[in-house]
């Protein structure tokens, strides 16, 4: 989300509060209530909660102009965050698997504008456009589709499937000041607005400090691959994770990965599309070599053949484009234990 808006509300003060349950196997599921919310992926603020490797979180976000669940205003806008979740034992050169077990939309209607980005179209049709607005979406949960609440002449009737994810997965960066806003994306994970961070996927960060410092925020409705309007549909998210610990990864992740039940899938930011597209490339290249003992010459014979891209985000200042490669395709490959 890239986009602020002024709305009247009523400040609410809410208790942060935690309760947990212990399974059989020791890992915890706890539910746990955020009070407070930040603007940047930063190593400089107190850890919300402290969570073991295994341990599981029931949480909720509010939607990136700082609106919760109930209307509240919470936060100023620009992506505010839920956490930062310190991770027990992890510490630079580890990596932390996350796994989204679920992701749900807690309220009825989200926010987007009618725009789009410099890097989407020609500025001549560009500035075509009215000044930006704010449009309001309906969003059935029950029968999974969203609907523009406009008075939009031709969309009486459209309508599009639900496909809730969140914007903003990322850990503590590492720069000078150990920080950075809630609008980018890095090594570190952050904005990164890529649909396929949902229920069921896990995403690789690299840890670099004790801890980690997890941050997850900007829950999404649906969104377009680009996020072409320099928004998705901005709303509110129950979501549930487990974190599980990489100690001293030797597999090389530099940057964000994602896996799911269908792909792999490395991403690759840079300032420009063929630079994204190279890191994003490398990264699928190292990650085939690493787990199916590929030499380069083999690799190129796998990716060239069935290598996919997605072009995730150009609203940001970089840009960032998803290198995958179904599972299925690898399975004639043989993969370490």
């Amino acid at each position: 989300m890239k986009f602020f808006y002024l709305i009247l509300y009523v400040s609410i003060s809410i208790r942060s509060e935690s309760q947990v349950i212990v399974s059989s196997s020791n890992n915890r599921l706890i539910h746990f209530i955020p009070s407070t919310f930040s603007n940047s992926f930063s190593l400089n603020l107190p850890a919300v909660l402290t969570i073991k490797p295994g341990d599981t979180v029931k949480t909720e976000t509010i939607d990136a102009a700082g609106f919760d669940k109930n209307a509240v205003k919470r936060q100023h806008g620009g992506n505010p965050l839920t956490g930062p979740f310190y991770i027990e034992n992890s510490k630079p050169g580890d990596v932390l698997a996350i796994t989204f077990t679920r992701i749900s939309l807690n309220r009825s209607y989200a926010f987007t504008t009618e725009s789009f980005v410099s890097r989407s179209l020609p500025k001549a049709t560009i500035k075509l456009l009215p000044p930006e607005h704010i449009a309001r979406w309906n969003l059935d949960i029950k029968n999974g589709f969203a609907s523009p609440d406009s008075a939009f002449e031709h969309l009486e009737h459209f309508k599009v499937p639900l496909h809730p994810f969140l914007g903003c997965v990322g850990v503590a960066p590492s720069n000078r000041k150990n920080e950075v806003l809630s609008f980018f994306q890095g090594a570190y994970g952050g904005n990164l607005d890529f649909s396929s961070i949902t229920q069921g996927a896990t995403i690789y960060l690299p840890v670099f400090h004790e801890g980690a410092y997890l941050y997850i925020g900007d829950a999404h409705a649906l969104q377009g691959d680009g996020e072409l309007a320099g928004n998705a549909l901005e709303t509110s998210m129950d979501v549930e994770f487990t974190v599980n610990l990489i100690e001293n990864d030797s597999t090389g992740i530099q940057d964000p990965r994602v896996e799911d039940s269908e792909y792999i899938m490395a991403i690759g930011i840079d300032n420009s599309l063929d630079g994204a597209l190279k890191t994003a490339t490398c990264g699928l290249l190292f990650w085939l070599q690493n787990d199916y003992h590929l030499s380069l010459v083999e690799a190129t014979q796998v990716i060239s053949t069935s290598i996919e891209y997605v072009i995730a985000e150009i609203a940001d200042p970089n840009v960032e484009v998803v290198a995958k490669i179904k599972k299925e395709i690898l399975k004639g490959l043989n993969k370490k234990n």
